[in-house]
């Protein structure tokens, strides 16, 4: 059974990160239009570097995982993946997958609800420092309610978000002519690069998002939200897009 045969479906996922989330949807049937609204680019800094040094030397208790990007941060500035002398606690399959794929180890601390806070409320109570790489981008929050439980957090930028300054040919003539069905957010960024990128959208595309902050982000943005992801994966996302096209309507 593909339920969305007939259906076209815009990705606005980070065109390096979008493959799953194409291939699920191409599997079902649907159309895919990718169209990258915002781009991930290595973050280079002093705070980034001295972190990572503590980290190899074993002076963090916890490190904090919460993207996928993150990960691929790790694996491209540490010499090996024993150098994460720390317990990882991790957002998400997609996060904990590419930790487990990279480190050859499963990730001390997966919250059930796949958000920042559902990590703050999973994360224990103790003392000592905690990293947290993250996205330029991120908001507040996270760090604040570590401090409470104890802990000391350390923030650093893991990566870059950059915002499309516009979408390809091909997304820009389909959204103008009305030919999207739906369209996929993965992250409250990608909202807003979407906004930001895009001038002329007709028809009644639905917006399917991946987690509540990026519905948030997008209701905030004046769209109508038509799902929200659950469980907070690209399956779970695939799985929403489905049901609000489901067979025969």
């Amino acid at each position: 059974m593909r339920p969305l045969v007939g259906r076209s479906v815009l990705v606005t996922r980070p065109a390096d990160q979008s493959d799953e989330l194409v291939r699920r949807l191409r599997r079902s049937g649907a159309t895919t239009i990718v169209a990258p609204t915002i781009d991930i680019v290595p973050a280079r800094s002093t705070a980034l570097t001295a972190a990572l040094r503590d980290l190899s030397a074993g002076r963090f208790s916890w490190i904090t995982l919460t993207s996928r990007s993150t990960v691929e941060m790790l694996a491209a500035r540490l010499d090996a993946p024993t150098d994460v002398h720390a317990k990882v606690a991790a957002i998400g399959d997609g996060t904990a997958n590419a930790f487990r794929a990279w480190a050859r180890r499963t990730p001390d601390l997966m919250p059930e609800t796949f958000t920042t806070v559902g990590l703050a409320r999973a994360f224990p109570r103790g003392e000592g420092r905690v990293l947290c790489p993250r996205a330029d981008i991120a908001p507040a929050g996270l760090e604040e309610a570590l401090a409470a439980k104890g802990w000391s957090p350390v923030r650093v930028d893991a990566y870059r978000t950059r915002m499309a300054r516009s979408l390809p040919a091909d997304a820009r003539a389909a959204l103008r002519e009305g030919r999207v069905d739906a369209i996929t957010f993965t992250s409250a960024s990608t909202v807003r690069g979407f906004v930001g990128a895009t001038s002329v959208v007709r028809g009644d595309p639905k917006v399917i998002v991946i987690g509540p902050v990026t519905a948030g982000e997008a209701r905030e943005r004046g769209l109508r939200v038509s799902a929200v992801a659950r469980p907070h994966t690209i399956e779970g996302l695939v799985a929403a897009v489905e049901r609000v096209f489901p067979p025969g309507r």
